[in-house]
């Protein structure tokens, strides 16, 4: 497994595995077991998902020692602000029964999150977590926060895919230093992800499936990748992407791919800004087409 170092230093895994929609409690702490024991390190899941309580079963289980885990969670809408991010930080510390986190996310870029950035500083300070960052934030909202705090954030988690490949806002990600994360890199196969010819052939051409093209294609780039499977043989797969490289033909043929829109997230549509801010009570995964 190969790993990038953040911004403030700390190492973070290529690939780990996401448990977003894994919400039935036995279900999430069997597939963060299994995910583990096929050797994945990254853990992500949030406070919205409603599993850290497995997530933290799993990893007490999992034999594996602390230092070698990289474990993430973020803070949702309902909990920004300075004191509810510090009291959602415990509570998901606790469901976790961890002593620190790795990485705290702010899940979307609504709210007051110039509040929540402020604690969240606070407790990375104080040793109580790794490294800090963001989720969602376009590029806008990422260079205003980097310019009115001390500390930037070391990571974007956002949606990334053959179908949105957002290179401008890579760019000024890197300039900034901050490391992209792709959530959902398969975007749940929507708009026909699976069955593009482009991804096809590359696949037939290594060897390898269409999903192992699109997570190679990303660590290839430079992002982190947390795909999520409940089933066995598809986590072992997933990690199947360390031995070949894609060409630069190849690269060029995936760029095709671009539609230039988002196909799960959108933070400047209206019908996605209300969607997000009623998802604790309405779990919908998208209004978009």
């Amino acid at each position: 497994m190969q790993e990038v170092t953040l911004n403030n230093g700390i190492s973070m895994p290529l690939e780990g595995f996401g448990v977003f929609q894994v919400d039935d409690l036995k279900g999430a702490e069997e597939a963060v077991q299994t995910a583990i024991n096929k050797g994945y390190r990254l853990i992500d899941t949030a406070s919205s998902y409603k599993n850290e309580t497995a997530v933290g079963q799993a990893i007490s289980k999992s034999g594996v020692d602390r230092q070698d885990l990289f474990i993430t969670t973020k803070a949702y809408i309902q909990q920004m602000g300075y004191r509810e991010t510090i009291r959602a930080f415990y509570e998901s510390l606790e469901k976790l029964q961890l002593d620190y986190l790795d990485l705290y996310l702010i899940h979307m870029p609504f709210g007051d999150y110039y509040g929540s950035w402020r604690a969240m500083i606070d407790l990375y300070k104080e040793g109580k977590i790794r490294a800090i960052g963001v989720s969602n934030f376009d590029s806008s909202r990422l260079i205003d926060l980097a310019n009115n705090f001390d500390v930037i954030p070391a990571v974007n988690q956002i949606e990334h895919h053959p179908h949105f490949q957002r290179p401008e806002e890579l760019k000024v990600m890197a300039d900034l230093g901050i490391q992209p994360e792709a959530w959902a890199p398969f975007a749940e196969g929507l708009n026909g992800m699976f069955d593009e010819q482009v991804l096809k052939n590359i696949a037939e051409s290594h060897g390898k499936s269409v999903p192992q093209i699109i997570l190679r294609w990303n660590v290839q780039n430079g992002v982190v990748v947390i795909p999520k499977s409940v089933h066995e043989n598809r986590m072992i797969q997933n990690l199947a992407i360390w031995d070949f490289e894609l060409t630069t033909e190849e690269q060029d043929q995936i760029a095709t791919l671009d539609k230039k829109v988002p196909s799960m997230l959108d933070i400047n549509e209206p019908s996605e800004v209300k969607r997000v801010y009623d998802y604790l009570e309405h779990p919908v995964l998208t209004s978009l087409g």
